[in-house]
């Protein structure tokens, strides 16, 4: 059946699910793509858990793939790698937080948990996407665009408490006493996705430049101004 050709596309979905469509994007003449992998690519590939790692190498291995087939096509694509998203209360990072500071009244940390944060509103995902879908120098490159303002771990989650109209209690807990933690929340689907790796990468510097997606893009990400919107309800 003939159908109007749709030249501009743009994934939001997770990248490893755009390699099933790629046929269906041919069909309707593609020509400009612009997809969402995450800075997870490489803040994963050494982690502890090794279904973090192979979350990595599967972020690797669709990029590599969606690149050769659309230069083997003539098609120009953008890769954006988002740092951590949030807001609108869909994200499964400052969400997921809010969630476990309404329920239990505190937040677990481990360490000083003061390894640094640049968290990106998906408005600002968004919009730099729908840059890279117009913008000529963005034709075929990758951009990590990270949030407009770092700041720690801890006090990321305090902005979540205050947001909340709470204040603050982080619990600083032994690794295995966090290990423990997480075995028994990973048995309720919400925290399935909770791991020990969480605590080590807590302590970690996650910051992405994204000097390059201001120059091609026109990228302006706004600070981390939390507000209950935001956050679960």
């Amino acid at each position: 059946m003939d159908h109007a050709a749709i030249p501009n596309w743009i994934c939001v979905a997770p990248l490893w699910a755009l390699l099933d469509q790629l046929p269906l994007l041919e069909a309707y003449g593609v020509q400009r793509l612009v997809a969402l992998s995450s800075t997870s690519r490489f803040t994963k590939d050494t982690s502890i858990d090794l279904e973090e790692q192979a979350l990595a190498r599967r972020l690797a291995d669709a990029e590599q793939r969606i690149q050769a087939w659309a230069q083997q096509r003539g098609v120009a694509w953008t890769i954006l790698r988002p740092t951590l998203i949030y807001g609108l209360q869909q994200d499964k990072n400052i969400t997921e937080i809010a969630r476990f500071i309404r329920r239990f009244g505190f937040f677990p940390v481990f360490g000083k948990a003061n390894g640094l944060r640049q968290p990106i509103h998906a408005a600002d995902v968004a919009g730099a996407c729908v840059a890279a879908l117009q913008s000529p120098e963005a034709a075929n490159r990758a951009y990590n665009i990270s949030g407009g303002e770092t700041l720690a771990y801890r006090s990321m989650v305090a902005r979540v408490f205050t947001a909340l109209g709470r204040r603050p209690r982080l619990l600083t807990v032994p690794l295995w006493m966090f290990r423990l933690a997480v075995a028994v929340l990973r048995c309720f689907p919400r925290y399935r996705n909770w791991s020990a790796a969480m605590a080590e990468r807590m302590n970690r510097n996650l910051v992405f430049d994204h000097a390059e997606a201001v120059r091609d893009l026109g990228f302006a990400p706004r600070a981390f101004q939390l507000t209950a919107s935001d956050c679960a309800p």
